[in-house]
């Protein structure tokens, strides 16, 4: 990457007093990089928080080209600032690149950009207890063209926001609607990478949820609706008879940094970790006869999130008497442990910022 050209702030903005929330409020600047095909990438940018001036017809708006990121930066009880496995972030990006037929990022300058932010706003990094700085890394075609067709200029950006702990009231199970109507992904679509259609298709069947009374929707599969993909965005887990069970990312499931962090932690732990398809029947039977002993899933921004509560058609079941189960719970600590510095890290799963 060329030599990041910083320009700061010179109203440099009032940081948020009592509880934080979640992306609703954003630090003094942000990362900026062109792409042209002149040029490739270039002009690398910390610049004043503003907002983007874009043409009314650039190919974003139209034809949806754009993916992002999520990640975040965590408050050590030492006082230092460190990210948790950005390469896996920066790889992933540049898979999703590929996908959407954008120029991909080196993965070593999409860490630097990110450490670059975090160390010019370190001050917005909260040390409360289970906050830290969540930051947004994403890609928008901006050449102005009524064609389908890949963009000949892109705008690469990260923004950052101080966020609060995801569980205001403490880590609790959440009840969960199985979703056989509609369909995340399929085969051969966009099910692997961070699009933004892939969220926005998802927002009918969560009010659905909503409106039932649950809290998210696991997905089924997209050709059969019988194998369990993903809860609401996040990863899911299953625990049967002692072996945890996660559908396999071969195209219609997100490659998870959390997920894959859980399965190499549960596999030192001695875990058998099982990445197959897991038919919901199979799951539902499991829990009639008191196999399904635990149900997690696994994000950036809740880490660990334990399901208390499945709901299928007419068939509502409760999971290890709705609390929060011993993997779950060792998992949710152990990565946190990690990520805030009171757990030694895995060979290269930590890197410091300052």
């Amino acid at each position: 990457m060329q030599p990041i050209r910083i320009e700061k702030t010179k109203k440099p903005k009032e940081k948020p007093a009592g509880a934080l929330g979640f992306g609703s409020v954003f630090t003094d600047h942000m990362f900026l990089m062109d792409y042209t095909a002149e040029k490739g990438w270039h002009d690398p940018r910390l610049v004043p928080y503003a907002p983007l001036v874009l043409d009314p017809a650039a190919l974003v708006f139209h034809y949806a080209q754009e993916c992002f990121e999520g990640l975040k930066a965590y408050r050590t009880a030492a006082g230092g600032v460190q990210l948790f496995r950005p390469d896996k972030n920066g790889e992933r990006l540049a898979s999703t690149h590929r996908r959407l037929c954008i120029p991909e990022i080196p993965v070593e300058d999409f860490v630097a950009a990110v450490r670059a932010l975090v160390a010019l706003d370190a001050d917005w990094v909260p040390s409360e207890p289970d906050t830290s700085l969540y930051l947004r890394p994403f890609t928008i075609a901006t050449e102005p063209k009524l064609g389908v067709k890949a963009s000949d200029s892109y705008l690469f950006c990260i923004i950052a926001s101080p966020s609060g702990s995801y569980y205001a009231g403490g880590i609790d199970p959440v009840r969960i609607y199985v979703e056989d109507e509609y369909t995340r992904a399929a085969p051969g679509g966009t099910g692997a990478i961070k699009c933004g259609g892939n969220y926005a298709a998802s927002l009918l069947s969560g009010e659905k949820a909503h409106a039932a009374g649950y809290d998210q929707v696991l997905w089924l599969d997209g050709v059969h609706r019988r194998y369990v993909e993903e809860v609401g965005s996040m990863n899911c887990f299953f625990k049967i008879d002692g072996v945890l069970y996660t559908a396999p990312t071969n195209g219609t499931v997100l490659p998870g940094i959390t997920r894959m962090s859980c399965i190499e932690l549960l596999e030192r732990w001695g875990y058998k970790v099982s990445v197959d398809r897991l038919a919901i029947d199979d799951v539902m039977a499991a829990a009639a006869d008191g196999r399904l002993e635990e149900v997690f899933g696994t994000g950036t921004a809740a880490v660990i999130s334990p399901v208390g509560e499945l709901r299928y058609k007419d068939k509502t079941v409760v999971i290890g008497g709705g609390a929060i189960g011993p993997v779950t719970q060792k998992l949710y600590d152990t990565l946190t442990g990690i990520q805030y510095g009171r757990i030694d890290p895995p060979q290269g799963w930590i890197v410091p910022v300052e």
